[in-house]
């Protein structure tokens, strides 16, 4: 007997298959320990799910020439777990490689009619393939067949698109995790190397405070499955209550999306944080106008007290990403004015700063001497304990009794900071208060044009 096609399946119970499917996946997604786990799990616990003929999951090469089968569903996956002579389809090459090269999901109705069809031995009439995305680097594509014409509609691909969607963020959390465990590891090795080699204390005691910065990798896992487990339960439950309402009038569905998308959209934030923090982020610099910047602040959004501005007259142009530096003075400003009584204004400097050898040893910068662009902000507040003045910037470090407090705002800004060619220096006195210093690189021209 020929498989049903998914149009002659109830609409009504397809959906809530659908839902049921992703609030699963969202539950699960944050557990999953492994790319490869992933692949398994998105092939045979989600689009599984979906009674799809077939299945093939596909990841791309470092070089984003190649995309090599790593799952599959179905009769393309006798084996279990293993993929014996995995397809490997270059970029543009028939629909999968072509999804890869567009960067957007095609359906095709009947691949009898379509030239870059590419015959399987498995006979089929319709597909359709989803790529899997972080920014505009393809991660993989998932790609699915049916014996027969036009068995996939808009239903199936904004399902696709959304699996897809959440299995490249996790993808890009479990590059992050390696690569912190690789940074940690070659940092284990040199400790070990110096031990041998070195009797200098200080490049002894230089290494160690590396080594302890590594610490908080730890601390950061925890927090951020915490915050993101919490962001996944407000999006799963408010899918719930869609599901369970129905028909129920008395259920604001558009309160209930309204919820689910501001998860999102803090979970998007995390996700830049995190990015910033491991200075991965995909900076795009500009010539930013800095008094107008920190001018334009809102801080009646945040109920902070308008800042005391000084800055210098001919301050020299900065190119950098103008959004990730008005994210990062806010921060800054923010935690100013939390510092100091109420009605207090912390105060704002902008001024060319020369940096000579002598002033980056001084400061412990670890930037090039030369021409910068000194930020300062500074608040009248408690200071910060000489033993937490150096874990200020670890993530989910926090002095404050509630943990509301501790997040990677500070650490994004170092991370933004240092990618940008720049520097942070702090100083703070108990019962006199803090001043953060952020050195921006002065250029004349666009960073990519320098000499």
């Amino acid at each position: 007997m020929a498989p049903q096609t998914l149009a002659q399946t109830s609409a009504q119970h397809y959906e809530t298959v659908m839902l049921r499917t992703l609030n699963a996946f969202a539950v699960d997604l944050i557990s999953i320990p492994s790319a490869e786990d992933l692949f398994w799990y998105v092939a045979q616990n989600v689009v599984g799910q979906l009674h799809f003929v077939d299945c093939v999951i596909y990841e791309a090469d470092r070089d984003q020439t190649e995309l090599i089968q790593v799952a599959a569903l179905g009769e393309k996956n006798p084996f279990g777990r293993s993929i014996v002579n995995p397809l490997k389809i270059q970029f543009g090459q028939g629909i999968t490689g072509r999804v890869a090269n567009l960067r957007e999901a095609i359906i095709v109705d009947d691949l009898l009619t379509d030239s870059d069809y590419i015959p399987d031995t498995q006979p089929a009439r319709s597909e359709i393939c989803v790529p899997m995305m972080v920014g505009n680097r393809v991660l993989g594509a998932s790609d699915s067949e049916h014996p027969s014409p036009a068995a996939f509609g808009h239903a199936e691909r904004e399902f696709l698109t959304t699996v897809a969607a959440m299995t490249s963020a996790k993808l890009e959390l479990l590059a992050e995790a390696e690569l912190s465990h690789r940074r940690y590891q070659e940092l284990v090795d040199s400790h070990a190397q110096l031990t041998r080699e070195i009797s200098s204390r200080k490049a002894l005691e230089a290494q160690l405070f590396e080594a302890r910065k590594l610490e908080a990798v730890g601390r950061l896992s925890g927090g951020f499955a915490h915050d993101f487990n919490n962001l996944l339960t407000v999006i799963s439950g408010n899918l719930d209550l869609l599901h369970a309402a129905g028909t129920d009038a008395s259920v604001d569905a558009v309160a209930c999306l309204g919820e689910a998308r501001a998860a999102a959209d803090r979970g998007a934030v995390m996700i830049r944080n995190m990015l910033s923090f491991s200075q991965r982020s995909r900076l795009q610099p500009n010539a930013v106008d800095l008094p107008a910047l920190v001018r334009g602040i809102d801080m009646q959004a945040h109920a902070v007290e308008p800042a005391v501005i000084q800055c210098d007259d001919g301050l020299w142009p900065v190119w950098i990403e103008q959004h990730a530096l008005g994210a990062a003075s806010e921060t800054l400003l923010r935690n100013a004015s939390e510092a100091m009584q109420p009605g207090a204004q912390p105060s704002i400097t902008l001024k060319n700063v020369h940096l000579m050898v002598a002033d980056v040893h001084r400061r412990n910068l670890s930037i090039p001497p030369g021409r910068y662009v000194q930020l300062g902000v500074a608040d009248t507040g408690a200071g910060i304990a000489p033993d937490h003045l150096p874990r200020i910037f670890d993530p989910y470090f926090t002095t404050k009794t509630s943990v509301m407090g501790a997040g990677l705002s500070l650490s994004a800004l170092m991370g933004f900071v240092q990618q940008s060619g720049g520097a942070v220096d702090v100083t703070s006195e108990l019962g006199k208060g803090s001043t953060f210093h952020l050195y921006l690189p002065a250029r004349t021209s666009h960073p990519l044009t320098d000499d």
